[in-house]
């Protein structure tokens, strides 16, 4: 089937389609990444983002259904250069094709993914309309241009989780996956390796939280109560917690002024408390701090990250369209983290109260994992308080 992606600028990409029968609306970005196309997919901060992958060959491992992010996929759209015709490996339970038509989503494929990001780079993230219905082009500018985009709007609410819960009260989906050695009984698919014991209580926002994180934190020792967006300080406070933690999401962050408020509550109360992306810029305005919106925004599994206290850096992978302005913070609030491309605010802590965040993801699988240490740093943050 044919496919068409307008951009608001009058730029018209014929391709052909893949995935479901279907057309949406969405900003287009692009990510860097080389693998990890189902953790994009399915991670929640992509809600209303259509997606390019630089990478020229995308699906030869295809999709299974243990290494997602979340419920389902949050993309609107999903472009690449090539969709590999084979799909090779022992894991897979679907076809990257397969997978986007049983969720009802549009795949282009066949396009110059180059020129596209190219584009992207130098005009900025765009609005644009993704079809596989054989929609005209004009038809599809129009669609395009008359998307509001995603500046101040609220996502969270449409991806966040409506009830509270324990995440896996029974040890069954985090431990870390490991191979198979020899003849060692058990299905190869469900080797995992020992958990500690889950002794610290923890609540966790879910603003639109990837799964990864839930599991990093429970192999850290974290006894974790999902709560939803909206929950106050005091409702947070009633589950006993020794620390809050604040997940990714999507969308603008200026517009989240309830989330903003509870945080802003709970700092007060002095809570040991860690915050990753959305988390992070939630984090920055309740602590003082303004946001804005990045030119073309940081999405990619080879971020360079300076530690300004340590001079180390860090190599990261990155999903945000926003960022916090670190002239907008108050004394109070050192930013001890920053993008070496960019010099974009990278992490933020508080002089005197037990609360950090960063922009990135310590969690990310596939990806660099130079930064899995901070959850151990917020297990030890909480421990040395009591």
């Amino acid at each position: 089937m044919k496919a068409i992606l307008a951009l608001e600028d009058g730029s018209v990409f014929h391709g052909e389609g893949f995935g479901a029968r279907a057309s949406a609306c969405g900003e287009v970005c692009f990510n860097t990444s080389m693998a990890g196309y189902q953790e994009i997919l399915t991670d929640p901060s992509y809600k209303g983002q259509i997606v390019t992958m630089t990478y020229p060959l995308i699906g030869n491992y295809g999709v299974n259904e243990v290494d997602v992010e979340s419920w389902r996929p949050h993309v609107a759209g999903f472009v690449v250069r090539e969709l590999s015709p084979v799909v090779s490996n022992w894991r897979a339970d679907y076809s990257l094709a397969g997978y986007l038509e049983r969720n009802g989503l549009p795949g282009l494929q066949g396009i110059d993914t180059r020129a596209l990001t190219k584009k992207l780079r130098v005009r900025g993230a765009l609005n644009g309309f993704i079809s596989t219905e054989g929609v005209s082009e004009t038809e599809a500018l129009q669609h395009a241009r008359a998307w509001p985009g995603l500046v101040g709007v609220d996502y969270v609410k449409e991806v966040t989780h409506r009830e509270s819960f324990r995440w896996d009260e029974k040890d069954e989906m985090s431990a870390s996956f490991r191979l198979k050695f020899g003849n060692e009984p058990g299905d190869a698919r469900q080797q995992r390796a020992p958990l500690p014991p889950a002794d610290i209580p923890l609540v966790a926002f879910d603003f639109g939280m990837k799964y990864n994180i839930l599991r990093r934190l429970r192999q850290h020792g974290f006894r974790t109560q999902v709560v939803p967006a909206t929950t106050t300080a005091a409702e947070v406070l009633a589950h006993k917690p020794a620390g809050v933690f604040l997940s990714n999401g999507p969308g603008d962050p200026s517009a989240l002024g309830y989330a903003i408020q509870a945080v802003r509550d709970l700092v007060k109360t002095g809570i040991p408390m860690f915050g990753i992306c959305l988390g992070h810029q939630i984090l920055g305005q309740a602590l003082g701090g303004r946001t804005f919106k990045l030119k073309f925004g940081h999405r990619g599994a080879n971020q360079p990250v300076k530690d300004l206290a340590s001079g180390r850096v860090e190599i990261t992978s990155q999903n945000h369209g926003f960022a916090v302005d670190a002239a907008s913070l108050p004394p109070e609030v050192v930013v001890d983290r920053v993008n070496l491309n960019d010099q974009t605010v990278e992490g933020l802590r508080h002089r005197t109260k037990p609360v950090f965040c960063v922009q990135y993801h310590p969690e990310a699988s596939p990806g660099p994992h130079d930064s899995t240490p901070l959850f151990a740093e917020f297990r030890e943050m909480i421990c040395g308080r009591g």
